[in-house]
Formats: C-alpha cells, sequence, structure tokens
C-alpha cells in the first residue's frame, strides 16, 4: 500500500485498492496536419523495374552516352535490362544474391543494376577510384559474388579465396569475362522470381557523417516511395515530363545520383544523359547540344559552374 497523507492525519489517500476511472465520453483531440494537395498514390506493391519502365516502352531516348552520343531508346534498354537480367541468372545469381558494381557512369552500369532488380537480386555500388582496401572491405561486407567493372580496375579487386566472377565491359583480362555474356543473354530465360515490396534490391555504403562507410540496405518499396515522392502526383519536386534530358554526372554508385536522378528519370520517361566525370567545357557542350533541361549537382560543381554558365546564356535560372 502507498499512502500520501497530507498535516491532518485523518486524510490519507490510499491507491492499492483505488477504483479505476470510469470511462470518459469526452473525445481525444488529435492534431494532423495535410497538405492542401491531394495524397499521391504509390505504387510500392512493384518491383522497382516494373515501376520505373511502366508504360515506358518506346521509342523515345532513355540513355544518352555523353562521350559518343550513342542512344538507348527506352524499348532497347528495357531489353537489354531483361538480357542482362538473364545472364546474371545464367551465371548463378539468384534471388537475394549481391552483385557489386564498379564504373563510372555509363549504360551498362543501368542495364547491370535494372537486371539484377529483374531476379530478385542486390547491388551493391562501389567506387571505381575506391584503393584495394576499401573494395575489400565493401566486398567482404556486402557478400558480393559478381563483379562488373572495367579492366583498368582489375588489379585493386579483392585477392582472397573466396571465388567469384568479373566481368569487364571492355577487353576482358586473363580469367574475367565480357560484358556481352550478360547483355547478348537470351532474355526468355530470365527465371520466375517472386519479389515483395521488402525485399532489398540496393545496398549502397555510405559513412554518413562519422566512421567507415556502412551498407544501407533499400528496399524495392523504399525506393519507390522516394521515386514518387519527387515526381508523382499533381505537384512533383521534380518537374520532369517524357522527352526531357537530364544530364547525370553526378557518380550512379552514389544514391543520390542512383535515386534522385537515373529512377527519378526513368519514371518520368526523361532521357539521361551520362557524363563520366566533370569538366566545365565538356558540360557546358552537352547541355546545348542535347537542350538539357535538368541538371543535379553537388555544392563544390556550383562557383564553377556559376561562372561559366553566366558567362555563356545570362538567361539561365540558377536554383538550389
Amino acid at each position: 500500500m502507498i499512502s500520501i497523507a497530507t498535516k491532518k492525519p485523518e486524510l490519507s489517500l490510499d491507491i492499492s485498492s483505488a477504483a479505476p476511472p470510469a470511462p470518459s465520453n469526452e473525445k481525444i483531440a488529435t492534431h494532423i496536419f495535410k497538405s492542401k494537395l491531394p495524397d499521391i498514390s504509390i505504387s510500392n506493391h512493384l518491383p522497382l523495374h516494373t515501376y520505373c519502365f511502366q508504360d515506358r516502352l518506346s521509342d523515345d531516348p532513355c540513355l544518352i552516352v555523353g562521350s559518343t552520343g550513342k542512344t538507348y531508346s527506352y524499348a532497347e534498354t528495357h531489353l537489354i535490362c531483361r538480357k542482362t537480367a538473364a545472364g546474371l541468372s545464367n551465371l548463378g545469381i539468384k534471388k537475394g544474391d549481391v552483385i557489386m558494381i564498379l564504373l563510372q557512369n555509363c549504360a551498362e552500369f543501368v542495364f547491370s543494376f535494372m537486371g539484377a532488380s529483374m531476379i530478385g537480386a542486390v547491388t551493391t555500388t562501389a567506387n571505381p577510384f575506391y584503393t584495394s582496401a576499401e573494395i575489400l572491405k565493401q566486398f567482404r561486407t556486402s557478400g558480393a559474388k559478381l563483379i562488373i567493372t572495367m579492366s583498368q580496375y582489375v588489379d585493386r579487386l579483392p585477392k582472397t579465396d573466396k571465388d567469384f566472377t568479373v566481368i569487364t565491359i571492355d577487353a576482358p583480362p586473363e580469367n574475367c569475362l565480357h560484358f556481352t555474356v550478360l547483355s547478348e543473354a537470351d532474355e526468355d530465360q530470365i527465371p520466375e522470381v517472386a519479389i515483395k515490396p521488402d525485399d532489398p534490391v540496393a545496398l549502397p555504403f555510405s559513412s554518413g557523417t562519422t566512421g567507415l562507410p556502412k551498407g544501407v540496405v533499400l528496399t524495392h518499396k523504399s525506393l519507390i516511395t522516394s521515386v514518387a515522392q519527387q515526381v508523382d502526383g499533381e505537384n512533383p519536386n521534380l518537374y520532369l515530363t517524357n522527352g526531357d534530358v537530364v544530364l547525370c554526372v553526378l557518380p550512379l554508385f552514389h544514391i543520390y545520383s542512383l535515386n534522385s536522378v537515373l529512377l527519378c528519370s526513368l519514371r518520368a520517361g526523361a532521357g539521361v544523359l551520362l557524363m563520366q566525370k566533370f569538366e566545365i567545357g565538356a558540360l557546358l557542350e552537352l547541355i546545348q547540344r542535347h537542350r538539357v533541361v535538368v541538371l543535379s549537382g553537388a555544392a563544390p560543381l556550383g562557383k564553377e559552374l556559376e561562372d561559366a554558365l553566366r558567362s555563356r546564356v545570362p538567361q539561365a535560372i540558377l536554383g538550389q
């Protein structure tokens, strides 16, 4: 028994046997704040690849290689992604397995990422300029079974007892395969895989604010939800439309570019102009040649880009 007494000893409160308060008919006030805009419908029951290519299998430009001008339509891109999915399956990659993409921005990056999604595999994206030790750490932590890269990076790949497959998008060194084993596979050989919204599809690594990079598990549902908030609905954050050209100079191995540039553009039906590295002269030339309407950048690029752009295009509107 717990007693609370006042100065008058005859007044006490015994809560050991106190009856519960009688239920009240008074409504509890709730405070729910909503936008004046209507809710958007988020198709997070779909796999990521289906969502991104939904109703987009046309001859409209999808991927444009900045260095060569080679253009892949949405129909061509989707077909090569399917072939890549079949090729990965032929090499033993199955649902839940992890592949590593160690590439700069290129069409093969997109084919590999979306192809892996189609068979329920997970992609971990890595900076091709990592040291051997950094690549090894991410390789071991992610449990990758296959690496897609360029021949110039092969010497820095993990030296381990674990068997894994290496595929290069250019002439393959000894014991490596060429990307055509994926891109020329029979798309009809894609296995039927049941993909759930909470299945992982991407495993980017980020150091956050401190420490060494750590893997971040992203599901089909989480990426679709993120993309939908940016490009779907009546008032999207990114006003992308079919036929727009979006310049992708930020590295696709980073989640900002992968999510907010590539995936958002695919969902909106925009063309993605792939640029491997930032060089102000080449960037401005690509903007002019391909009539770029959106360029996502990072703060370090800002001042140089602003000065160069204002000198050439005084009427340009710059915003953050």
